[in-house]
């Protein structure tokens, strides 16, 4: 039966092994973390459960996919950067970072494919594919600077929607004695 374009691709069964190996039912056929790797690459629906229990795996395998990129060649994140993130588990904030991060990587993920898009459709005529890469590899600091911009912005939104939460705040409870804030209705002495 052929699959229209709006339903969902069948997700892909990997099962991992106590013995770590892991086996597509797809293919009934055993596979390595690169082949995970190629699978997330070419946007195949899956999932890894444990073999036995049936737990599902599939955070922890791409975790050691991301582990394997950043020990070789040229890391994503930082020392710094690994580290802010490790603080905001426990935090308050933790469940907002997980959603920041995933919809930033999706905005990131949509301008550069439109910028792909496009720029293809005027140089890919002209230019092979050597000069194509070298092109990407040019608007590689425009892009940058383009993020860079956008979170600038972002953070200036949130520093005011910050200000605007303490200041509601503040009238919520202004009937409210606090220690070392002034009673309600006077005026702080500048």
């Amino acid at each position: 039966m052929p699959q229209n374009k709006s339903s969902k691709p069948a997700e892909r069964l990997i099962k991992k092994y106590p013995n770590r190996r892991l086996y597509d039912t797809q293919t009934s056929a055993y596979i390595t973390l690169s082949d995970i790797k190629q699978l997330v690459l070419d946007n195949a629906v899956f999932r890894v459960v444990d073999a036995k229990s049936g737990d599902d795996l599939t955070r922890s395998i791409l975790l050691q996919i991301i582990l394997e990129e950043e020990s070789g060649g040229v890391p994503m994140f930082s020392a710094t950067a690994l580290a802010q993130i490790i603080r905001f588990y426990g935090h308050a904030m933790q469940g907002v970072m997980g959603t920041f991060l995933e919809q930033n990587i999706q905005i990131l993920m949509d301008i550069q494919d439109r910028m792909a898009d496009q720029s293809q459709d005027v140089y890919q005529q002209h230019f092979g594919p050597e000069a194509w890469a070298q092109l990407m590899n040019l608007q590689t600091p425009a892009l940058q600077n383009m993020m860079n911009s956008y979170l600038e912005q972002s953070r200036n939104v949130f520093v005011q929607m910050q200000d605007q939460m303490q200041d509601q705040t503040r009238n919520l409870f202004t009937g409210f004695p606090f220690p070392g804030q002034p009673p309600a209705g006077s005026k702080k002495k500048p």
